[in-house]
């Protein structure tokens, strides 16, 4: 799926930021609230309180309005609206699980105000049949719509005119009547409290996005969405902060908050108010049914729902499927009847998409991205505040549909990760990630480091994955997300020879890797010799703070590579990196619980690391619950009981869950023949290495072969570095 696939405009898009982004927007907001709720607000709360309430839902809007803007002149902003800004900034689970509750909400808008239309005209027409006129206007907007998007937004053109009408009668008649003192700040005896009031006022400022929705169709949408969104703000602004003021020198709070119809009683020619208000909502309508089955359309190119939703005409000339969908739920949803208990849950499905929205633009301003440089630059702690202000005003609004509206999103979204869905697009979340990373490691820097800090960060040398996938699988038991896990394949010969093919071997490694559930970052490095590229890739791994401390090598029953693997081990641990050297026996572990042996030497200081590996490899699932046994030979210079005494207060101390076995054996029985003994039933075997000098590596390469030999599956461990011996010290010992 390429951005291009996305159902675009191209050719046909003739709208510009007046026609297809102010008029849809403005008519959106200028609503039904203005009409039959501003003067309630007044009479409630006063007029001053009243213009708090404006001045504070307008900030909030004004700065989703600047995020969008900012957005939109950063990218090239397809059809879809807010599903499409959101699904190349969040990907596409996060888009699609905001943007299927948005096409609903727009789809069911349609409903909601076909029936406040259906309402409005009771007031002239008592007998109107609601449902019927709800079901004609419904399909009378779905034909002008179907029929022409250029068409429906110039019929908007006489609404948004018999507004600014009835707008001109209210303060012409309030002025011709003349106005008495003016009660600032008292409200009505009894009246609902500020945020009561904020609440049912609040949703009159929101639908900005009603012209974004339409970014498909516009000729120029990184040009046309800022100048149309900010300019509808700003003058629905105006009209909200001016009424009040008008209202309030036209009747008492008490008359206010009882009088729903006000402007009829004051406005110098009332006949002009019944066009405006049923303009106004009429507008709202066709704004909604303009804009769902776009959001349906980009939600099909995206595969996020069935592609066939995405056939049809362009959505300018002729109905679309996604067209005759929407419709279909609207009138569906006509049958509901009262839709009252289902306008709050649509309410908060908006607030969330320009929650979200304002988030995206914050988050981009904050992580810093090159690629980030919109024309309009917006602080981000203006857009992360008008986040913070739309999910704070969901709460105020109506909680419980705050909280359903947020779990049916979560839900989709958790459905939508497990499709595994894929974009070919980049979006935000890596540079916010990066950044995140960045800051994290600049912070690390100067934080002191000690043995409690440690963590593996394994770097596997895996070979052929075909082969060595069990290997990679006990790497990742070992370092049980504790640490870092990196899988690296060495390709021997001239980089000249192998450049081309490292990044298609490491995206195949890392897709297996991804295949087999194992978390682990795969690297691909040509170097001209195994055991010195080792060391070179070893010695460089890392970034910061953040380093591979520890390597691990498959067992070779080749005597030659396993000298070459004692090598690697000696000069890492020059290095400060540790070593673990993985014997693999097949697999024919024992029915649970499960045994590991861990022997304990002491002299090289490896006990620490084996026991700590021991214990992280029992927190897996395949390893949950076996039994840890620590098992150390006496000797006469350490008698057995005081031994199994020192041993259990290092478990007690360590809070690692083991059992110790001191085994007595006479001075002329070889270690190896006890270590057989005793461990030769054991699913896993724990033993320390040491550094041979150079002149005995060839001897000692041997005796190990010969010791790990009957043995089941043998982890043999070097520990390196500043902390060897010390990991399992507690804070302050």
């Amino acid at each position: 799926m390429t951005e291009s696939s996305a159902p675009t405009a191209a050719g046909r898009a003739k709208l510009g930021a007046f026609l297809g982004v102010f008029t849809p927007s403005i008519l959106t907001i200028l609503g039904v609230i203005l009409f039959l709720r501003l003067g309630w607000v007044v009479g409630n709360v006063g007029l001053v309180p009243a213009l708090v309430i404006v001045v504070i839902a307008n900030a909030i809007t004004l700065a989703t309005a600047l995020s969008v803007s900012a957005i939109a002149t950063n990218m090239r902003v397809g059809a879809g609206g807010a599903y499409y800004i959101l699904s190349r900034s969040l990907g596409l689970e996060v888009g699609g699980a905001i943007g299927v509750p948005l096409f609903l909400a727009q789809a069911l808008s349609v409903t909601l105000y076909a029936f406040g239309l259906a309402e409005s005209l009771q007031l002239f027409w008592p007998e109107a049949p609601q449902r019927a006129v709800a079901a004609v206007t419904v399909l009378a907007v779905s034909v002008i719509a179907g029929r022409s998007a250029t068409l429906a937004l110039k019929l908007q053109i006489p609404i948004l005119a018999c507004i600014a009408l009835a707008l001109l009668s209210l303060v012409v008649g309030v002025a011709r009547a003349g106005t008495e003192a003016v009660p600032l700040w008292a409200g009505a005896e009894g009246g609902a409290s500020f945020w009561v009031v904020f609440a049912v006022f609040f949703p009159a400022v929101t639908g900005i996005m009603a012209g974004v929705s339409l970014s498909g169709d516009l000729e120029d949408p990184q040009s046309a969405i800022p100048r149309g969104t900010i300019a509808a703000v700003l003058v629905g602004f105006a009209v909200y902060f001016t009424v009040p003021m008008v209202l309030a020198a036209a009747a008492d709070p008490s008359t206010l908050v009882a009088e729903s119809m006000i402007w009829f009683r004051v406005a110098f020619v009332p006949a002009l108010i019944i066009p405006g208000l049923l303009g106004a909502i009429l507008s709202s309508a066709v704004g909604s049914i303009l804009g769902a089955p776009r959001t349906l359309q980009a939600l099909a190119s995206d595969r996020v729902v069935p592609r066939w939703l995405e056939r049809g005409g362009d959505g300018s000339n002729g109905p679309t499927v996604a067209h005759l969908v929407s419709t279909g739920i609207a009138l569906a949803a006509v049958g509901l009847g009262d839709l009252n208990a289902v306008a709050p849950v649509l309410t908060m499905f908006f607030l969330t998409t320009y929650g979200m929205i304002n988030l995206v633009a914050g988050l981009e301003q904050l992580s810093g991205a090159p690629a980030y440089r919109p024309a309009i630059a917006v602080p981000w702690a203006v857009s992360l505040a008008g986040g913070a202000g739309c999910f704070w005003v969901m709460s105020l609004i109506n909680l419980p549909a705050a909280i359903l509206a947020l779990v049916v999103e979560v839900g989709l979204y958790v459905g939508l990760r497990r499709r595994a869905l894929s974009a070919s697009w980049g979006d935000m979340r890596f540079g916010a990630l990066m950044s995140l990373v960045r800051s994290s490691m600049l912070r690390l820097r100067h934080l002191p480091v000690a043995p409690r800090n440690w963590r593996p960060h394994i770097l596997a040398f895996a070979g052929d994955l075909d082969r060595r996938i069990d290997l990679v699988r006990f790497a990742a038991w070992l370092n049980q997300d504790r640490g870092l896990l990196t899988v690296c394949h060495l390709e021997v010969g001239r980089l000249e020879d192998h450049a081309t093919g490292l990044v298609p071997r490491q995206q195949k490694m890392q897709a297996r890797l991804d295949d087999e559930g194992l978390i682990a970052f795969a690297e691909v490095h040509a170097v001209a010799d195994f055991e010195d590229g080792a060391v070179a890739v070893a010695q460089a791994h890392g970034i910061g703070g953040i380093v591979s401390n520890t390597i691990m090598l498959g067992w070779s029953g080749k005597p030659a590579r396993v000298v070459s693997a004692l090598e690697i081990m000696k000069r890492s641990a020059m290095l400060g990196r540790s070593t673990v050297i993985c014997r693999l026996a097949p697999r024919g572990w024992s029915p649970r619980p499960r045994r590991i042996d861990v022997w304990w030497g002491g002299l090289e200081h490896n006990g620490d690391m084996l026991l700590l590996f021991a214990h992280l490899l029992s927190l897996n699932p395949e390893w949950h619950g076996a039994d840890i046994s620590v098992k150390s030979v006496a000797s006469g210079a350490n008698p057995s009981t005081w031994t199994e005494e020192r041993l259990r207060e290092l478990l007690e101390r360590s809070r690692i869950d083991a059992e110790p076995e001191v085994i007595e054996a006479p001075d002329d029985t070889p270690v190896q023949r006890v270590i057989h003994e005793r461990s030769h039933d054991a699913d896993i075997v724990f033993l320390g290495l040491r550094d041979p000098p150079d002149d005995e590596i060839v001897d000692y390469a041997a005796r190990l072969q010969e010791l790990v030999t009957g043995l089941p599956t043998v982890i043999l461990v070097r520990a390196a570095g500043p902390f060897a011996g010390q990991l399992l010290e507690t804070e302050g010992e």
